[in-house]
């Protein structure tokens, strides 16, 4: 399996983009997001990589510049009815984070407002996802949500609040999200506990 790529841009377009590494072009499908930032034609980079064998389209590559947008991704095509396009189309309007975020609070709404994910999808999503996630081995112990990853009433909502609340205050939703999901038994606590104790990490 080819799981990352270290080499030039030579090229990129609104689906794709072309690595040449070890003298092989390798054309790799990113999310939408990715591609708007990747550096200029000519550059070094680092993509992590999937590879997709698929009986009717051949093989495949996605990559992404992080390891957890990869781990996403990879999450994304276990729920049944998602495929590589979907997760691709998904994770090209939403940062992990953000997504993180929304399938532990179980917001519906904002996932389904991805590029065709329906409500019945996103809820789909959210169910197979939502007791799955193990942020902490995904992401090198910078996320971890699994603290907080219960239904989402008491703990889960309360979580949503304090980081509502912490960005508010100005910090951004990728780091109050972090602090919050580092906030021990959240689901066990009101909305003003855990913004008081997430504020101890930042």
């Amino acid at each position: 399996m080819i799981g990352m790529l270290d080499g030039t841009l030579e090229y990129r377009d609104s689906t794709s983009a072309l690595i040449l590494a070890g003298g092989v072009g390798f054309e790799v499908m990113m999310p939408a997001s990715e591609l708007m930032s990747l550096p200029p034609v000519g550059t070094q980079l680092r993509v992590y990589t999937h590879l997709i064998v698929n009986e009717n389209t051949g093989v495949s590559l996605v990559g992404f510049r992080e390891r957890e947008a990869l781990s996403m991704f990879r999450m994304l095509i276990t729920v049944s009815g998602i495929g590589p396009k979907a997760a691709l189309g998904i994770l090209g309007v939403m940062a992990p984070n953000d997504l993180s975020l929304a399938i532990m609070t179980g917001d519906e709404a904002t996932i389904a407002k991805a590029p065709g994910i329906g409500k019945k999808t996103a809820a789909k999503l959210v169910l197979e996802l939502k007791d799955k996630m193990d942020w902490q081995s995904m992401a090198g112990g910078d996320i971890a949500v699994a603290s907080v990853a219960a239904p989402v009433t008491g703990g889960n909502q309360a979580a949503a609040e304090a980081i509502e609340a912490l960005m508010a205050l100005g910090y951004s939703r990728s780091d109050a999200s972090k602090a919050v999901s580092k906030v021990e038994h959240a689901e066990q606590l009101d909305a003003d506990d855990i913004l008081s104790r997430s504020l101890r990490y930042l």
